[in-house]
């Protein structure tokens, strides 16, 4: 994996534009906020390449905590040291936080609404379309570069998750020496 160039200057977002972009995100990402960090940060801002977006997700991946959250931080530091992982952090967590403990507040009092139930079933559906949006997306440049180990590796984590359904660490634990000597080999 090689590690991307430091943006110049011109191409850093400021600390507002960070905060902004984070905060839609969060609230465009209903069901899931990766397929929305994506759209936002290489199709329409352009800040980052898809195998640049990539690389920072699977870092991300890798650390403790939910992803998305995990790669506002890797993604704001990146562009803004300490300050901009924390703008990102509190754009992505702010604006949903305020929205949940309203929507909590309602769901405690109208929870039993058989039409309610019906609602949140649709948007599960939704949430499910995106997240396989996103998949396809990610993939594509894996899959159309020249052979590398990215697809063997996505293979095989997919075999051993979803056919064998070996516990994610144990898969982790097997396939990052793999993708670590695959590297290694390639170089």
């Amino acid at each position: 994996m090689s590690s991307p160039a430091a943006p110049s200057p011109a191409d850093r977002p400021s600390l507002v534009a960070l905060f902004r972009a984070f905060a839609v995100v969060s609230l465009s990402g209903f069901g899931g906020a990766l397929p929305w960090a994506r759209l936002m940060i290489v199709e329409r801002k352009r800040w980052m390449s898809a195998e640049e977006f990539n690389e920072a997700f699977a870092l991300s991946q890798f650390l403790p905590g939910p992803n998305v959250i995990n790669f506002s931080v890797v993604f704001g530091a990146r562009f803004g040291g300490a300050p901009g992982a924390a703008v990102a952090l509190a754009g992505l967590l702010g604006p949903p936080l305020a929205i949940v403990m309203v929507l909590a507040i309602l769901y405690a009092r109208f929870g039993g609404v058989e039409t309610l139930s019906r609602i949140l079933a649709g948007v599960t559906a939704a949430a499910v379309g995106l997240l396989i949006a996103v998949v396809a997306k990610m993939a594509a440049p894996l899959f159309l570069s020249r052979w590398n180990s990215g697809p063997v590796i996505a293979i095989l984590a997919f075999i051993g998750v979803a056919i064998m359904q070996w516990p994610l660490p144990i898969v982790f634990a097997v396939l990052a020496p793999v993708s670590v000597g695959f590297a290694w080999f390639k170089r």
